[in-house]
């Protein structure tokens, strides 16, 4: 089933998402309307509170970019409780990133090229590794959405007041996408 996508200033989008356990409800369904929403929105990442929850779930196909970056092909894959340990700062990368959330927008984004992350698959087994490149890019973007936060807390002043208008509009429920939304109540 797709879920609509909730957009910017939906209160889930800035709650701090809680981890989950193997007895989540309709978890499988649950993941399976995430990759079907993700893939009728052609996105490469969702996260749980995108969708209305505010729990530690994310979803990230990069097989889209496997023409691109051919060591994505095949890349499916979810992330359950996943957190971020350590950011290495030491070589960052500036590029320009876009969110299902913040439809119209995008926005060049400095971000380290390397991460330290712990997560569970599907089936609840843990991981910890050092991922880098594009995926701890997209990585990061997700697993901010988990933490309450969305790429454009990472612009400078400068930058979020020229997309004031913006986001402004998305507030006011003025989206237009190619896929199902839910916008804020518009209060009078």
């Amino acid at each position: 089933m797709i879920l609509p996508i909730y957009t910017y200033g939906q209160p889930v989008l800035r709650k701090v998402a809680q981890d989950i356990t193997p007895d989540y409800p309709d978890f499988k369904n649950f993941l399976n309307d995430m990759f079907e929403t993700l893939d009728q929105s052609e996105g490469i990442g969702l996260a749980a509170p995108q969708v209305g929850r505010a729990d530690r779930i994310v979803v990230i196909d990069l097989d889209v970019l496997s023409e691109d970056y051919p060591e994505y092909k095949g890349f499916r894959k979810a992330f359950i409780n996943p957190h971020i340990i350590e950011k290495d700062d030491a070589k960052t990368l500036t590029s320009e990133e876009g969110c299902l959330s913040l439809p119209g927008i995008h926005e060049k984004v400095v971000r380290p090229t390397r991460i330290h992350v712990t997560y569970q698959d599907e089936q609840f087994n843990t991981y910890d590794e050092w991922v880098e490149g594009y995926l701890a890019r997209v990585m990061q973007h997700e697993f901010d959405h988990l933490e309450g936060k969305m790429f454009i807390d990472h612009i400078s002043p400068l930058r979020k007041q020229m997309i004031k208008g913006k986001l402004k509009a998305l507030l006011q429920g003025r989206v237009r996408c190619a896929y199902k939304v839910k916008v804020p109540q518009v209060r009078k």
